[in-house]
């Protein structure tokens, strides 16, 4: 009886003894595999829009162009968000405000532009700082991009699509341009100091216009026509 008493209240094991895998890694708070062998490690989850390439958009565009593999799907691989600040010439803090709301924007830090000649006219100097931009690639690129085309642009006044013959430069990008920058959610329109534009590239590596465009009105970019 006693014996049998002993391991029902889960005797210890005797001295000396080595703990199994699985014990040994719970107790070191490792992840315990459900199967023998090697740990696989698990990418980030993609992004909304980076998923729905993957599964969706490729497959479709696969097929309606007859490509031979799904190598040959264009795909976006950059997006470039500039912007432009004139005043910055007069007034340094224009530009240290305008890449404060670029990098709330886009979730990364912009690097400055500098003017490539003197304009005499606008008082600009060559090498003089006058604007910023940021590239996006991977996640955060589809990440902004699903901001852009379901937030950004059904707030701007009077909005009714993209105009889906212009924009477009022969070689695959398309570039649009937005008057404010408060129509991101990330921007308070009550601490902005002043209403500023940017343009938006979008870079593929589509060979044609036609490609270019199939790939973002598959990313919901409203076109028009």
């Amino acid at each position: 009886m006693s014996g049998t008493k002993n391991k029902a209240g889960g005797k210890a094991p005797a001295q000396g003894k080595k703990p199994d895998a699985a014990e040994g890694s719970s107790r070191r708070g490792d992840m315990v595999p459900a199967a023998p062998g090697p740990a696989v490690a698990i990418p980030p989850e993609m992004a909304r829009l980076q998923k729905l390439y993957a599964d969706v958009v490729r497959p479709a565009m696969q097929k309606e162009f007859s490509y031979e593999n799904p190598m040959q799907v264009p795909k976006l691989e950059k997006i470039v968000i500039n912007m432009g600040v004139g005043e910055a010439a007069a007034d340094q803090k224009k530009l240290d405000a305008a890449v404060a709301d670029l990098t709330m924007i886009s979730g990364q830090k912009p690097v400055r532009t500098h003017a490539k000649k003197a304009i005499a006219g606008f008082k600009i100097r060559e090498g003089q700082a006058i604007g910023c931009k940021v590239t996006l690639r991977k996640a955060r690129m589809y990440e902004f991009l699903d901001r852009l085309v379901t937030i950004a642009l059904p707030r701007v006044r009077d909005f009714r699509g993209l105009p889906g013959n212009k924009g477009f430069d022969g070689r695959g990008n398309y570039a649009l341009g937005l008057k404010e920058q408060i129509v991101f959610p990330e921007i308070n329109y009550d601490k902005v100091d002043a209403v500023r534009g940017m343009d938006i590239v979008f870079v593929t590596t589509a060979k044609t216009d036609k490609e270019a465009k199939a790939l973002l009105k598959a990313f919901d970019l409203p076109f028009t026509n």
